[in-house]
C-alpha cells in the first residue's frame, strides 16, 4: 500500500542539507537577525514556530528576505486552523509534535509537505503509512540513533527525523544511521534568541552543517 501512495517529498534544500534548524524566538520580529546569520552559516532550512507569537504574520516578510536560499516552515501545528494559516501564509513545509490524522490529511490535500511526530512504532508508522514526507521521532533525547536500524526493519522505507535534544555529537549519529534528516534546536542556537553572539551562532551552525554534510548517505 505504501508503495502506492503519491507522497510528497521533503524540499529540496532541506532534503539536500539534512539538517533543519528550530527557531524558537521569543518574539517574530527576532527572527531575522538570526536567520541572517545562520544562513550565512550554510544552514538551509528552517523551521519556525507556533510558539512565537507572529510566526505566520511574519513569515510573507522572511520568504521575501530569505526564501531564495532556504526552505522556511512552519512548525508546533497542532491544529487545522493554524495548518490553513501556514500554508496560505506560504511555508515550505510543516510540522508538529503529534499524531493527529486529521492534520496529515488536511496537509496532503493542500499539497504541503509535512513531518508529523511520534514516539512509538505504531503512531510513526501510521503517519507514514498515510502519507507523511518523513516521520519527526519526538523526544529523540529519550532514544538513541539504534532506533532508525529498529524502524527499518519492519519499516524499511521510513524516512525518520529525530529531534529534540539532538546535539552535534547525536546528530552526527542519527545520520550515519540513516536519518533523512536531523532536527536541531538549542544546541545549535545556544541564546541567539536572547540577542547573544552572531558570530558564535555561525561557528555553531557551520559545526551542524558539516556534519550534516559529512555523513553517509
Amino acid at each position: 500500500m505504501t508503495g502506492e501512495l503519491a507522497r510528497l517529498p521533503l524540499p529540496d534544500k532541506t532534503a539536500e542539507s539534512r539538517l533543519i534548524v528550530v527557531a524558537r524566538a521569543r518574539q517574530a520580529e527576532d527572527y531575522d537577525r538570526v536567520l541572517e546569520a545562520l544562513l550565512d552559516a550554510g544552514v538551509r532550512s528552517v523551521e519556525l514556530t507556533l510558539t512565537t507569537p507572529g510566526t505566520i504574520e511574519r513569515l510573507p516578510r522572511l520568504l521575501d528576505r530569505f526564501g531564495g536560499d532556504a526552505d522556511l516552515g512552519i512548525g508546533t501545528v497542532t491544529s487545522t486552523d493554524q495548518l490553513r494559516r501556514a500554508v496560505e501564509a506560504g511555508a515550505r513545509y510543516l510540522v508538529t509534535p503529534i499524531t493527529v490524522p486529521e492534520l496529515l490529511a488536511e496537509a496532503v490535500t493542500a499539497g504541503v509537505p509535512l513531518v508529523p511526530g511520534g514516539f512509538t512504532p505504531t503512531e510513526l508508522f501510521a503517519s507514514w503509512s498515510a502519507g507523511a514526507s518523513a516521520v519527526k521521532v519526538f523526544p529523540a533525547g529519550r532514544l538513541g540513533a539504534g532506533y532508525v536500524k529498529d524502524l527499518r526493519g519492519p519499516f524499511p522505507d521510513i524516512h525518520v527525523v529525530p529531534s529534540g535534544g539532538v546535539d552535534l555529537e547525536s546528530a552526527a549519529e542519527w545520520l550515519a544511521a540513516g536519518a533523512a534528516a536531523v532536527s536541531v534546536g538549542g544546541p545549535l542556537l545556544g541564546d541567539a534568541f536572547a540577542r547573544g553572539d552572531l558570530d558564535a551562532l555561525r561557528e555553531r551552525a557551520r559545526a551542524f552543517v558539516a556534519v550534516a554534510g559529512d555523513g553517509a548517505r
